[in-house]
C-alpha cells in the first residue's frame, strides 16, 4: 500500500544534528517528519561516543587496579568480566537513547517514521516502513543526516576471517586472546589500549610511518611510546598483504614490513581503517543531490546541497566526523532556517579528543600545518613529568604542546597529551576564542595544584 503526505520539513536521520533540528523545526510551527531506519540518536549514542567511552572507563579501572601497589594500596588478582562490561555499556546506551526518544515524542509537530528513505524526485521521498508498507512524502525543506558506518578495506581473504569493526567488537562476550588491530587511527588505538587493559595481547598494524597521521611527529611518537609501554606491539610502515584463517579458527595476517615479510597470528581481527557514508540506498541523484567520488554529500559553507531547499549535516558530508561538529551543524541550520540568520562553517575551531589514557586533546593548527602555511611560529612544549599535579597523581606520561603566532602572540593550536588532556585543550580553545595571548596565559594565576597551572610553565618555554 502507498500513501502520500506533504510536510513543511523532512529530516532523514535522528543523529546529533537531525534529532534536535527536527524538534526545533516542530517547535517553530513546521509540520516535520523525522525518518529513522535504525536506533534513535545516531552513531554517537548507539555505537560511537557513548558506548566506547563507557568501555574505556571500565578499562581504566582495570588499569588502575593493577597499578594499586604504586599508590600503596593492596588488592588481589585483577580480572575483567567482559559480559558485565558489555551490560554496563548497553544500559547506559539504552538510557541515553530513551532520553532522545522522549525528546522527540514530546516535541510539537514532529512525527517519527521508522523506516528507510530514498529520493523519488526533487523534494520527494519514499519511505519503506518496518511493517512492509511504503509512504510517499514531499516537503518544502529536506535535511539529510544519514551518517556513516565502518568501511572494510579491500584485502584478499578478509571476508573469510570474519573481521570485527568498531560496532561488533563491543558485543564480544569474552576477551580476545590476541587482538590484531588493522589501522593506527583514533578509533583503532582506543580499542587497542582498551582490550590490552581487559587482558588481551594486542598488535596494531599501521601502514603509514606513524600513528595518528594527522598529528605532529612528536605527538604521534609519544602516543606510540605509551602504547608500547602498555605492552601493545605497534608495527609501523607495515603493509597488509592478505588475511586467512589461522590456528584454532583464528586469523593470520601477512604483512610486509621494512624488515621483510612476516605473518601475525591472532584470535581476532579488528578492521579500523575508515568509514563510509550511508548514501548508497538514498538515490540522491534522483533528488538532484550530488555526491563526491567517495559517496559523501556535497555541501557549501551553509550546508546547502546542490538541490534547492535540501541540506545535509553530520558525518554524511565528510570532513570532521565528530558529534560536536554534527551538533554545530544543527546550530547553523537552526539559526539560518528558523531564526533568519546567516551562519556558516567558515573559520570555526574544530576540537577533538582521542580517548586514550592519557587523553589526547587537539584544537587548531599543529606545528607541521602552521609551517606549511608559511606562518612564523614559536612552539611551546613540555613533558607531563614537569607538571606537579601529574607527579602527585603518578600520571606523568605524555606532553603538552602549543603553537603560537610569533608576531601576534596568539595561540594557533595545541595538542595536550596527558592526564585530562581534553579538559586542558578546551581551556586553551576558550583562550583562542577570546584572543587571550600566550603571555597572558604565562602570567595568569591558576589555582595550585591543578593541571591548568602548568600553562604558566608551558608558555614560559618556547622554541622558534
Amino acid at each position: 500500500m502507498s500513501s502520500q503526505q506533504h510536510y513543511d520539513a523532512i529530516v532523514i536521520g535522528s543523529g546529533q544534528a537531525g534529532g534536535p533540528l527536527a524538534t526545533a523545526l516542530g517547535a517553530a510551527g513546521r509540520q516535520t517528519a523525522l525518518i529513522e531506519r535504525g536506533d534513535v540518536g545516531g552513531t554517537c549514542i548507539n555505537v560511537g561516543c557513548t558506548p566506547t567511552k563507557t568501555m574505556v572507563a571500565s578499562a581504566r579501572v582495570a588499569y588502575l587496579a593493577r597499578r594499586a601497589a604504586d599508590y600503596g594500596v593492596r588488592v588481589g588478582d585483577v580480572s575483567v568480566d567482559l559480559k558485565r562490561v558489555r551490560q554496563r555499556k548497553r544500559d547506559i546506551v539504552k538510557s541515553f537513547r530513551s532520553g532522545s526518544e522522549q525528546q522527540i515524542a514530546e516535541g510539537e509537530n514532529v512525527e517519527l517514521l521508522r523506516g528507510e528513505a530514498r529520493f523519488t524526485g526533487p523534494k520527494a521521498l519514499a519511505v519503506n516502513l518496518g511493517d512492509g508498507t511504503e509512504r510517499r512524502l514531499t516537503a518544502d525543506l529536506i535535511v539529510i543526516d544519514t551518517g556513516g558506518r565502518p568501511a572494510m578495506p579491500d584485502l584478499p581473504g578478509l571476508d573469510r576471517v570474519k573481521p570485527l569493526d568498531s560496532t561488533s567488537i563491543m558485543e564480544l562476550a569474552e576477551t580476545p586472546e590476541h587482538l590484531i588491530v588493522l589501522g593506527g587511527g583514533y578509533v583503532g588505538l582506543e580499542f587497542a589500549q582498551m582490550f590490552r587493559r581487559f587482558g588481551s595481547e594486542v598488535t596494531v598494524v599501521q601502514r603509514g610511518e606513524r600513528l595518528l597521521n594527522r598529528e605532529d611527529p612528536d605527538i604521534a611518537e609519544a602516543v606510540a611510546d605509551v602504547l608500547r609501554e602498555d605492552g601493545i606491539d605497534v608495527l609501523l610502515r607495515a603493509e597488509t598483504i592478505s588475511a586467512e584463517v589461522g590456528r584454532q579458527d583464528g586469523v593470520r595476517l601477512r604483512v610486509k614490513t621494512p624488515e621483510g615479510e612476516r605473518s601475525i597470528d591472532g584470535s581476532h581481527l579488528m578492521a579500523a581503517t575508515g568509514r563510509q557514508p550511508n548514501t548508497d540506498r538514498l538515490d540522491a541523484a534522483t533528488g538532484g543531490v550530488e555526491l563526491d567520488k567517495r559517496g559523501y554529500v556535497k555541501v557549501d559553507e551553509r550546508l546547502r546541497t546542490t538541490a534547492p531547499d535540501v541540506f545535509a549535516v553530520g558525518d554524511v558530508i565528510g570532513g570532521p566526523a565528530f558529534t560536536h561538529i554534527s551538533y554545530d551543524h544543527f546550530r547553523i541550520l537552526r539559526e539560518n532556517l528558523i531564526d533568519g540568520g546567516d551562519a556558516t562553517t567558515t573559520g570555526r575551531l574544530v576540537p577533538y579528543v582521542v580517548y586514550l589514557d592519557p587523553q589526547l586533546g587537539r584544537v587548531g593548527l599543529g606545528e607541521e600545518e602552521a609551517r606549511r602555511q608559511g606562518r612564523t611560529v614559536k612552539v611551546a612544549s613540555m613533558p607531563m613529568s614537569s607538571v606537579a599535579r601529574a607527579l602527585e597523581t603518578d600520571e606523568t606520561r605524555g606532553l603538552m604542546k602549543a603553537v603560537v603566532d610569533a608576531e601576534t602572540d596568539q595561540v594557533l593550536g595545541c595538542a595536550i597529551f596527558g592526564i585530562e588532556g581534553g579538559e586542558i585543550m578546551s581551556l586553551l580553545e576558550v583562550a583562542m576564542m577570546g584572543g587571550v595571548t600566550a603571555t597572558a596565559l604565562r602570567d595568569g594565576i591558576f589555582a595550585h595544584p591543578t593541571i591548568a597551572e602548568s600553562l604558566n610553565n608551558l608558555f614560559a618555554s618556547f622554541r622558534e
